[in-house]
């Protein structure tokens, strides 16, 4: 497990992403043991680099939970990554609410941002922020300086393995920024360290960029379910470029859905099965109860060594409220803000009481329709993730602020999804494989099986969301269909009760102001 970060590592790595102006180029660390000669001589620093960019997707800063952040300007709860990208793939779709009125929170699920929103924002810089901390790891381990500073064989192929692993990252990351803002400034390991202007990549040079750093390292991942839990592996590349591929018409223009089922196919074969609980996916065990044969990425949590307000402590802490007992969900107290709408509700036959074992919903105490959304007890309660094992106990952390459930970013049943989807928009496969994998779905989740005549696009799209809802899919997904911004309606959608469309133009987000201020190399998205 990736857990540990040595800070004199941190210290380093901040000093070498500031941009500095251009008369302080000459200056030098005050201490020398923060350069990279003497950093990176131990060949364990490394692994601690390595450690420090998986981290990235889990805590917000450099003391955990708070007061040492990577970024300032908002609150470091709000501010951590997997917080900030689960906001903008759940709360502006019909999946999911929140009741608090914090800054400009509300207008995600109005759909009425602007390019001042400090979430949005956020989300922007924490994504480049990770792209400079997994470039200057590229930089520092390149086989020059590795044979320069004396590493064995063996270490050299270790350091091989973690480039790998950190292009990986760097790919989700910049894939990311192509779903949510299309066109970003574009930096790599190549580009200087200090004061310059990076240009701005177009959506479909960016959309090749992110196909050719993962077709490029797929061969030198770890094979399927062979690496440490918590780290990516081949199955992993392959995922993002399944996903890639199947969103391909949305990004470029062109359609590449026989290469999406493909690499959907590739993951199907690989090393993962389904656990056989769809419940074991969201307990805080389940990096050991079975669940990790499916999980092919995490981003892991643990309740005394990744302490943060974001990632899962927001997502089930704030889903607790009204008459839920915190008890049940592992934690000390709820923060009530997370519902959902009527509308995921309604996905299931007989909703809250869908004998569909997928259907998590707390309904004692809470309205289904929302009469306002600020009142939590206005919207049905998700009961999805829980910081409890399968025996019914807490995770690690007494206290029961900080969770040990790991987020399941890529899993198997996705992929099943995927492939059946693929197919439909004719990328090829078989018709039976394609109804085989929904079905199996289905028969976990102990719903009726469907027919060879039900399996439709439509029913792909509603399958998805009963399957992964509040697992960062939606905003993604209903885009893909045509459903985001001008064709669907849910409560609150665009700021009314019951719902409305909004412009398409909002299927991007917009670049920051902030940075359009500063850097003159970047046009604002069309819309905004």
């Amino acid at each position: 497990m990736l857990k540990t970060i040595k800070p004199f590592l941190i210290l380093f790595i901040s000093a070498n992403l500031f941009w500095a102006c251009e008369d302080d180029l000459d200056l030098q660390p005050e201490d020398n043991r923060l350069t990279a000669e003497n950093t990176f001589e131990d060949p364990a620093s490394y692994k601690q680099f390595l450690a420090k960019l998986y981290a990235g997707l889990a805590v917000s800063g450099q003391e955990g939970p708070a007061g040492d952040p990577d970024l300032v300007g908002l609150d470091e709860g709000f501010s951590q990554y997997l917080r900030l990208y689960w906001s903008m793939q759940e709360l502006t779709t019909d999946e999911a609410v929140i009741g608090w009125n914090d800054g400009t929170i509300q207008d995600l699920h109005a759909q009425n941002w602007t390019a001042g929103n400090e979430f949005i924002r956020t989300m922007y810089y924490r994504i480049l922020y990770q792209v400079s901390l997994t470039n200057e790891f590229l930089r520092q381990s390149t086989p020059e300086l590795l044979d320069a500073r004396g590493l064995t064989a063996e270490d050299k192929e270790n350091v091989g393995q973690y480039r790998a692993e950190a292009r990986f990252l760097r790919a989700l990351h910049y894939y990311h920024a192509l779903d949510l803002f299309g066109n970003v400034p574009f930096v790599t390991e190549e580009d200087p360290i200090g004061a310059f202007l990076p240009q701005q990549i177009q959506r479909p040079e960016l959309f090749d960029y992110v196909e050719s750093e993962l077709l490029a390292i797929e061969s030198e991942m770890a094979s399927p379910n062979s690496n440490e839990y918590g780290r990516a592996d081949q199955a992993a590349a392959w995922m993002l470029l399944s996903k890639l591929y199947l969103n391909a018409e949305v990004y470029t223009g062109e359609a590449r859905y026989a290469d999406a089922l493909s690499y959907a196919e590739k993951v199907i074969n690989a090393n993962y099965s389904l656990v056989d609980n769809y419940q074991k996916l969201f307990l805080a065990d389940n990096s050991t109860n079975g669940a990790q044969s499916e999980i092919i990425f995490p981003i892991t949590f643990d309740g005394q060594e990744t302490q943060s307000y974001g990632g899962m402590a927001f997502i089930i802490h704030a889903a607790v409220g009204g008459e839920m007992d915190p008890a049940d969900f592992g934690v000390s107290s709820g923060w009530a803000g997370l519902r959902t709408t009527a509308a995921l509700v309604d996905k299931f036959p007989n909703g809250a009481e869908s004998q569909d074992e997928r259907a998590m919903f707390f309904t004692e105490g809470q309205s289904k329709e929302i009469d306002d959304i600020s009142s939590f007890n206005d919207g049905y309660a998700v009961t999805k993730f829980k910081n409890v094992t399968v025996e019914g106990e807490w995770g690690s952390d007494d206290t029961g602020e900080f969770p040990d459930t790991d987020f399941p970013m890529f899993r198997l049943a996705d992929t099943y999804l995927m492939y059946a989807e693929a197919h439909l928009r004719g990328g090829g496969g078989s018709a039976s494989a394609a109804l085989a994998y929904v079905n199996e779905l289905r028969a976990r989740a102990e719903a009726e099986p469907i027919e060879a005549s039900d399996l439709s696009l439509d029913l792909i799209l509603e399958e998805r969301a009963r399957e992964l809802y509040w697992e960062a899919k939606r905003r993604t997904d209903l885009i893909r269909f045509n459903q985001f911004t001008e064709n669907g309606v849910w409560p609150w959608k665009g700021g009314v009760p019951q719902g409305t469309t909004t412009q398409s133009f909002r299927n991007l987000m917009p670049i920051p102001a902030s940075d359009l201020g500063v850097n003159t190399n970047l046009e604002q998205n069309p819309g905004y």
